[in-house]
């Protein structure tokens, strides 16, 4: 039985969080408090602190927390101050876009290969990541010590595509397809599911339609 994470909703601001503060680094700032993290993001201060201590830092009063290790705090709560290897499957539209952010090197995921059956991707480069033949896809993965993959295959192809990633050692996968993957307890899966943050666009601009129209 896999253990399930509670604090889902705080781990999802941290991100937005640690932006801030290294924006409050690159200015010079030593300190920064909840509240100003809170006023960004229009937070609750409240919340912002409940957030942060999941991290195990602590603030100093009237001071607010330090900048430098609340920064390391953060990214290693995150495991982002290990940089984690990780393989791409699905060289598409999605695949090279996700391949092309720069900002997965600050969060300490860095793609090494990328993964394709169209003969025509395979041996080219995206955004300096090789695309490699599906076929040498085990082989590849235990050679570059990769322990993440990012699936964006057809939904169609993505329960077989896991099924060599997990027999090719892969522990950890990021599926950006609309499919339910079935894994062993042994390997964790985020489902990254783009129509739900589109609704949620919609429905906050249908409010504030609404706003205005009263």
């Amino acid at each position: 039985m896999k253990q399930k994470i509670t604090a889902v909703p705080s781990i999802r601001r941290l991100p937005s969080y640690l932006h801030i503060i290294r924006g409050a680094k690159d200015d010079g700032q030593e300190y920064i408090s909840g509240t100003v993290i809170a006023q960004e993001l229009h937070l609750e201060p409240i919340q912002v602190r409940k957030d942060l201590a999941i991290t195990g830092i602590v603030g100093k009063p009237k001071k607010g927390y330090p900048v430098v290790a609340l920064m390391a705090a953060i990214e290693h709560f995150l495991g982002w101050d290990e940089m984690q290897q990780a393989v791409l499957v699905g060289a598409g539209n999605l695949g090279t876009a996700l391949c092309g952010y720069q900002g997965f090197h600050f969060h300490g995921l860095n793609i090494v290969a990328a993964f394709d059956s169209d003969p025509q991707k395979i041996g080219t480069s995206i955004h300096g990541v090789h695309v490699f033949s599906l076929e040498t896809l085990s082989h590849q993965v235990r050679t570059l010590k990769a322990s993440i993959a990012i699936v964006t295959v057809p939904s169609q192809f993505a329960q077989d595509v896991t099924n060599m990633l997990v027999e090719a050692g892969i522990t950890a996968i990021w599926n950006f397809t609309n499919i339910k993957l079935n894994v062993p307890d042994s390997v964790v899966v985020q489902k990254e599911d783009l129509s739900s943050g589109y609704a949620m666009l919609c429905v906050m601009m249908n409010a504030q339609k609404n706003r205005e129209t009263q």
